[in-house]
């Protein structure tokens, strides 16, 4: 199997280069992305992939069910990086229906070390356990939960001291909140950008309360 993947990238860089001789070398020259992903890891969301961008263009971070913890330091890490060493203005959290870090926080097996990692998404479930049940069935009620998991995350990134830190520089950074769409492959904009001069030290209910 590896042997078959040497061969696609063989395929791949001169498929690539017939097409575009100074994609490599340019590529190579410097790294100027518009866009700091933090997504899911899973394999059927590659961010470039989906939001229909070259590799150079889009600064990726990724973790199952794209939740934000305020101590993880790789995610803010790469923020940090991406903010103050890249110049990126525009931060996107973007999560996504059918997640399956989300259909495991809903349910109630043990998953390990990933229980760990998912507790922030059932403390949501809790919180909104009124909203969600108003859902029609359980995967109307996963994608609910999905929805607000990108929101919550959004507000998250928004209280970290890189992104204040930024916008007391008078820093033009926002960040935004997207849902992908397995069944249909599309994005779409969940209204909660947050930006210089908008965010405020209220509750995700505060600002998501449909």
């Amino acid at each position: 199997m590896l042997n078959d993947l040497l061969k696609r990238n063989v395929q791949w860089s001169q498929d690539r280069a017939a097409q575009e001789p100074d994609y490599f070398s340019r590529l190579a020259t410097q790294q100027s992305p518009e866009f700091f992903w933090i997504g899911c890891s899973d394999s059927r969301v590659p961010a470039n992939v989906v939001a229909g961008l070259d590799p150079g263009e889009v600064f990726v971070h990724r973790n199952v069910a794209n939740v934000i913890h305020s101590t993880d330091l790789n995610m803010l890490s790469a923020l940090e990086f991406a903010v103050e060493a890249l110049g990126i203005r525009e931060v996107i959290v973007c999560g996504h229906y059918g997640c399956g870090g989300v259909k495991a926080a809903s349910e109630d097996f043990a998953n390990g070390l990933a229980d760990h990692w998912l507790e922030p998404i059932r403390r949501l479930a809790r919180a909104y356990a009124v909203d969600l049940s108003q859902a029609k069935d359980s995967e109307a009620r996963r994608d609910r939960l999905c929805e607000l998991n990108v929101i919550e995350g959004v507000r998250r990134v928004a209280e970290t001291p890189i992104l204040q830190r930024a916008w007391q520089n008078n820093r033009a950074v926002r960040i935004h909140g997207l849902i992908y769409g397995l069944k249909d492959g599309r994005l779409r904009d969940l209204d909660c950008t947050v930006g210089p001069g908008h965010f405020q030290n209220d509750t995700l209910g505060d600002r998501n309360t449909g």
